[in-house]
């Protein structure tokens, strides 16, 4: 997962920023289970930015008018 800018967000279309949400939630979601069967976070740098990339899909679609 490498770093995506809100720019390069804005340029992508509803349905794939709507693919790319899907993928980022199923990522995290591998991560949480992760940290909960061993009970160490190995890598809080990735999930805090999975959830912030979230985060950004979220504000663009809002900013599109997208419904989820």
């Amino acid at each position: 997962m490498s770093y995506i800018k809100a720019r390069e967000l804005r340029s992508l279309s509803e349905s794939a920023l709507k693919t790319k949400l899907g993928e980022l939630e199923l990522e995290l979601g591998i991560e949480r289970r992760k940290i909960a069967s061993t009970g160490v976070a190995s890598k809080v740098v990735k999930t805090r930015e999975i959830r912030r990339t979230i985060a950004k899909i979220n504000t663009v679609l809002n900013e599109k008018g997208a419904k989820r």
